[in-house]
């Protein structure tokens, strides 16, 4: 008699994945015939094949682990170069600001000129160097809280800058008409200095401080060629000595003698012009540029300071702004 063939059995193979919520779970039909028959080569197939399922199974129902870590390694060699440019751009704006707080320094501890005060000019120096130092850690905070209040600081650091650059366009002259109201303008000195109120406590300023007597201690011992191609200060050129137009004779520093047939009198300083020590050439018109020239070169160049780095300043945080951005949107 023929022995029945048995029916396939099913091998149950369950596999779960840690840490999972469910359980996946495989079916695989395979014919169990290696325990139920007498040929040995079909066992060992059937054996062979629960061995490569089971592989195969194991395998599809790893978790990706692999595959999770690889995109972060992408992400990150994505962002670096945005993180270089940011950090790039933080440094540079913190060495833009350092001539800011060494502004503030010169302006505190310089000694004005000598009779400035009568114009109230220290008091502006004391207030725009506070107010640079203001502009200095304000910076640096926005700076240092980019990744925070971005865009925020850039709305707290703009505020100060824009006053910054206003200040130094009307201390340079670039307003014209409405830079008369804004002390240390150019226009505001010219009307200060003109004044003839003002003039009387600034010429007596400048005799009190004994400029002209120490030009004439200092060129005792020179002629008339030597004197001329000395190279004077603006205030010892316009008041200690008379106008060049008037053609006077050199003695020495202070007194001059004068030439009548040579040009005396085509000038109204020639006539003003004494060689008394207390008159000079203090009522010279030249006397008043020379002490505007000194005075408004000093606050011209500071107003120049101002516009080119609040112009630098403003540039560098508006690209750190975009930059920042940029790397919080993942360097998109």
């Amino acid at each position: 008699m023929q022995k029945k063939k048995k029916k396939p059995q099913l091998i149950r193979i369950s596999c779960t994945k840690p840490n999972l919520s469910h359980e996946k779970i495989k079916l695989v039909s395979i014919n169990k015939m290696a325990e139920n028959t007498s040929n040995p080569a079909t066992a060992t197939t059937a054996a062979e094949a629960v061995t490569t399922i089971v592989a195969a199974v194991q395998e599809e129902m790893k978790p990706p682990q692999e595959a999770s870590k690889e995109a972060p390694i992408v992400t990150a060699d994505k962002t670096r170069p945005v993180r270089i440019i940011v950090g790039s751009m933080a440094i540079l704006t913190f060495l833009l600001s350092l001539p800011v707080l060494a502004s503030v320094i010169w302006l505190l501890y310089m000694k004005g000129y000598d009779c400035e005060g009568l114009l109230r000019l220290p008091k502006l120096q004391t207030g725009i160097g506070v107010a640079l130092l203001f502009v200095f850690l304000i910076s640096n905070l926005v700076v240092f809280l980019r990744a925070k209040v971005h865009a925020l600081g850039l709305l707290v650091v703009m505020v100060p800058l824009i006053l910054m650059l206003t200040m130094g366009l009307a201390l340079v002259g670039d307003y014209k008409d409405e830079s008369k109201a804004v002390i240390g303008s150019p226009t505001w000195l010219k009307n200060k200095v003109y004044n003839d109120n003002n003039w009387n406590y600034i010429k007596s300023c400048i005799y009190d401080s004994r400029t002209c007597d120490d030009l004439a201690a200092r060129s005792l011992s020179l002629e008339q060629y030597d004197f001329s191609a000395r190279k004077l200060s603006p205030v010892e050129f316009g008041c200690c000595r008379p106008p060049v137009i008037c053609e006077m004779d050199y003695v020495n520093a202070t007194y001059w003698r004068r030439n009548d047939h040579l040009g005396a009198g085509s000038d109204e300083d020639c006539d003003t012009w004494q060689n008394d020590e207390d008159v000079l050439c203090y009522d010279c018109m030249a006397c008043k540029d020379g002490f505007l020239k000194v005075v408004r070169n000093k606050w011209w160049r500071l107003g120049l300071f101002l516009v080119l780095m609040s112009l630098l300043l403003i540039a560098a945080h508006l690209l750190l702004f975009i930059a920042t951005v940029w790397e919080r949107l993942g360097g998109m």
